[in-house]
């Protein structure tokens, strides 16, 4: 099949695999709505609502059109090559786990293996659906469980383990478990409000550890596994302590505490999706249906 003509330069990086140089690209600050085509073949790629500034100096997607994308070992031996499904033209690399958007994949590609086209039917489309996410903050033991059952609710988009409520800046966990940072172990929910709400996360966090616990969460014991909710605003802490005087209507003797919003620092990367990475269920975290 006959593709486009390149230039030296874009057979440097479509054909021999090279890379431009970070901050010099066409589009690694793009933000005009439309398809981005691979250079060589026309094939679509990316949807400019999967682009997202990494700040890396390489045009960045956290998806790629459904089949566009193949992934292949690079010859490095420690990277993994991303090149056009279609005619096998380098496109960058593929990195997981940075944490960047919800998806949690960085597509980096190289401006010049790239053809963009406006799409004003997808403008239209993106300024309709957009949704601005919000976040809430739990503290319920240790993280890894109360990370596991929120990532698991329909209308969370990430659940991220860290800390929160100490005096140190930037806190690590061997800090943190010597009880003396004043941080507890939280989970930062973000999530679609338009799928679901702060109270429905609020009524969760209650049935999936024991709200009634004053020195710790099953048997992790000390000051960093206390329950404590940290709320945005008026409304959130209203809701928090509305749920509260329920559960002790019912005879809980709640432990619970609600702190205004302070610095969230995020745990260390070993801590993120524990429980999903090494394929077990929360140990210490049950639900345990409370309303």
């Amino acid at each position: 099949m006959p593709y486009n003509k390149l230039t030296p330069q874009e057979e440097y990086v479509i054909v021999h695999k090279g890379t431009e140089r970070a901050f010099t690209g066409e589009y690694f600050d793009h933000k005009a709505d439309g398809i981005y085509h691979c250079k060589q073949c026309n094939a679509a790629l990316f949807k400019s609502n999967a682009k997202f500034d990494s700040g890396t100096g390489w045009p960045s997607f956290d998806d790629s059109i459904e089949g566009a994308v193949k992934e292949l070992p690079d010859s490095d031996g420690r990277r993994v090559e991303i090149v056009c499904a279609n005619c096998g033209g380098h496109l960058g690399h593929v990195f997981k786990g940075e944490q960047f958007t919800p998806k949690n994949t960085r597509h980096c590609v190289n401006s010049i293996s790239l053809k963009f086209e406006e799409d004003k039917l997808l403008s239209k489309n993106n300024e309709e659906q957009e949704v601005q996410l919000k976040s809430a903050y739990f503290a319920g033991g240790c993280f890894w469980g109360v990370e596991y059952h929120f990532e698991h609710l329909e209308g969370v988009v990430s659940a991220v383990s860290g800390y929160m409520g100490g005096d140190m800046p930037n806190p690590d966990y061997h800090s943190v478990c010597t009880g003396l940072t004043g941080h507890l172990e939280v989970v930062k929910v973000t999530y679609d409000p338009t799928k679901v709400d702060f109270e429905t996360l609020a009524k969760l966090f209650f049935e999936i550890h024991d709200p009634t616990q004053t020195d710790g969460q099953g048997p992790d014991r000390g000051s960093q596994y206390l329950s404590a909710i940290f709320y945005n605003d008026a409304q959130e802490e209203q809701i928090s302590q509305r749920l509260i005087n329920e559960l002790e209507s019912k005879g809980y003797e709640i432990a619970t505490r609600l702190y205004p919003m302070v610095p969230f620092y995020k745990a260390e990367e070993y801590h993120q999706d524990y429980y999903d990475k090494h394929n077990k269920a929360p140990y210490c975290h049950t639900y345990t249906k409370r309303f």
